[in-house]
C-alpha cells in the first residue's frame, strides 16, 4: 500500500472548536499508511488581494495543500455561512489551483439542529468554484454537536462516529 497524507482544515480559529476536534477524531479512524496533518496558522494569512504576492501564511497553507493527496476541511457556520478566515484562505489558491482535482471532504458541524447546513452549501459551492473532486457522499452535516461530545472532550455519539468513519472511507476511495 502506497503511504497517503491527508490534510485538515479547521474553519475555527477558536483553541477549544469542536471543528478541530472533529478532525483530531478523523485521524484516528485512518489506516496505518495514511499520514494526518492538521493544518495550523489560517489566523496568519492576509486579507486576499490578488495584487500581493504570497508570503508567510499563505505559502505554507499552499504548500501543505500541495503535498496532501487529499483534504478534509470541517467548518463552523457563521452568519450563515462559512468562517471569513477560511473563506479567505481558499480565495488564495483560485489563481494557482492548488485545490483544483484534489480529493476533498466538507464538514460541518454546530450545535443547533441544522448542522450547519447553510455553512456547508457555501464551503461546497466555493470547492466547486475550486475544481476539488468529490462525489455524493463527500460532506457531512453535524447538528448538535455539543451533545455529542462527552466530559472528556472525545465524540461519543455512534452514529456519528460512524458518519466520521465513513467519511474517512469515501475520502481513500477518491483518492485512490
Amino acid at each position: 500500500m502506497k503511504n497517503i497524507s491527508i490534510l485538515g482544515i479547521s474553519g475555527s480559529l477558536r483553541a477549544d472548536s469542536t471543528n478541530t476536534l472533529l478532525l483530531k477524531t478523523l485521524a484516528d479512524f485512518l489506516p496505518g499508511h495514511v499520514r494526518f496533518q492538521l493544518f495550523e496558522g489560517l489566523d496568519e494569512i492576509p486579507h486576499f488581494s490578488p495584487g500581493i504576492p504570497d508570503h508567510g501564511g499563505v505559502i505554507r497553507f499552499k504548500q501543505a495543500i500541495q503535498m496532501a493527496d487529499g483534504v478534509i476541511i470541517c467548518t463552523p457556520e457563521y452568519a450563515f455561512g462559512v468562517p471569513g478566515t477560511l473563506k479567505n484562505a481558499l480565495d488564495w489558491t483560485v489563481a494557482t489551483g492548488d485545490l483544483n482535482d484534489k480529493p476533498v471532504a466538507a464538514i460541518s458541524a454546530s450545535p443547533l439542529n441544522t448542522g450547519g447546513d447553510k455553512a456547508l452549501a457555501s464551503l461546497l459551492l466555493t470547492l466547486t468554484a475550486l475544481g476539488t473532486k468529490r462525489n455524493d457522499e463527500s460532506s457531512l452535516a453535524i447538528p448538535n454537536i455539543k451533545l455529542k461530545i462527552n466530559s472528556l472532550q472525545k465524540i461519543s455519539d455512534e452514529p456519528t462516529i460512524a458518519a466520521l468513519k465513513a467519511q474517512c472511507t469515501n475520502l481513500l476511495k477518491i483518492i485512490g
